[in-house]
């Protein structure tokens, strides 16, 4: 899978009402082997788990309204928003996201806006951990893993919470 993130991923939202925002289209793709796959993992009862946001949006931007990832090759404009209808995404890795973004707007119609909300609270709070890690094993940002708040996925079953 392949998206070409631009810079209206990272612009912040400046209206009031967040349903008039437009992002701005990107180029992605999604062949028809890793289309296969989801819908293979999804079939079997497995999980779908993108890492990261830019694969979560190709991922449901080529699902229909079933949920079924069709191959896809050409522009998305998909703005993900608290009230969004998730297609086949059960669970997230991501980081942070600075807030008023689109990216935190995902991730707070992902796992809810309150509980996306007290956690970065607690992390305000909490501050940066600490550690001291010799300069070869310097590690980027850990990520997060998000599940969803609310199964409100188009058309399946409701799943046993972990």
């Amino acid at each position: 899978m392949t998206l070409h993130v631009g810079a209206g991923t990272f612009l912040p939202v400046k209206v009031e009402d967040v349903s008039e925002h437009r992002m701005h289209a990107e180029w992605g793709e999604v062949r028809p082997k890793a289309a296969d796959e989801i819908n293979g993992t999804r079939a079997m009862g497995g999980r779908i788990i993108p890492v990261g946001t830019t694969a979560l949006r190709l991922i449901e931007t080529a699902a229909d309204e079933n949920g079924m990832v069709r191959a896809f090759e050409g522009d998305t404009d998909i703005f993900i928003f608290p009230g969004y209808r998730w297609r086949v995404t059960d669970a997230l890795m991501t980081n942070f996201h600075l807030p008023r973004s689109t990216l935190f707007m995902l991730v707070a119609a992902f796992s809810g806006l309150e509980p996306m909300l007290a956690a970065y609270r607690h992390a305000v709070t909490a501050g940066p951990r600490r550690r001291e890690p010799s300069a070869e094993h310097r590690r980027p940002a850990e990520p997060h893993l998000l599940w969803q708040r609310l199964h409100h996925r188009a058309n399946a079953e409701p799943r046993q919470q972990l």
